[in-house]
């Protein structure tokens, strides 16, 4: 397990109309989420990896699709610097994880079908107005990255 890294399983509760799922409660955690987004990515396609320095990112995988969740301690100052760790996510096992900053991470969708990631950050993506420089070390556009994800 890496330092700061939170895991929560998700459960769906099913009925006749379908299901329902709580993933964020502001009573269970520290972390506040500023805005949203959901992305879409294709079987066999892996966004990342890349750090935020500042930044926490609060992931929901819970379908539709699959996914393996890789992340790696690049925090100087952290217990388990240097640690990776894998998760599988998604449809089969759904989650939401809190990544914290200096965690380098990244998804790859490992199904058949297209796969959902829904993102709950706790900063604004460029800032107020989008006038900032985004917060993101992108490791995934460096050939010699020690960050891979095959």
């Amino acid at each position: 397990m890496i330092d700061g890294v939170i895991i929560k399983k998700i459960t769906k509760n099913s009925d006749a109309r379908g299901w329902l799922a709580e993933f964020y409660r502001q009573d269970q955690t520290s972390f506040r989420p500023v805005m949203g987004y959901v992305s879409l990515t294709k079987p066999g396609v892996a966004r990342g990896p890349h750090e935020h320095k500042y930044q926490s990112d609060g992931f929901v995988f819970i379908g539709p699709g699959n996914f393996q969740l890789h992340l790696w301690d690049n925090r100087e100052n952290s217990a388990t610097k240097g640690e990776y760790l894998k998760i599988e996510a998604g449809e089969n096992n759904p989650v939401f994880v809190i990544v914290p900053p200096g965690v380098a991470h990244g998804y790859k969708c490992v199904g058949e079908i297209d796969g959902w990631c829904v993102n709950l950050p706790d900063k604004l993506y460029r800032g107020k107005g989008k006038r900032e420089e985004p917060d993101e070390i992108r490791w995934e556009q460096d050939e010699n990255s020690p960050y891979k994800i095959e």
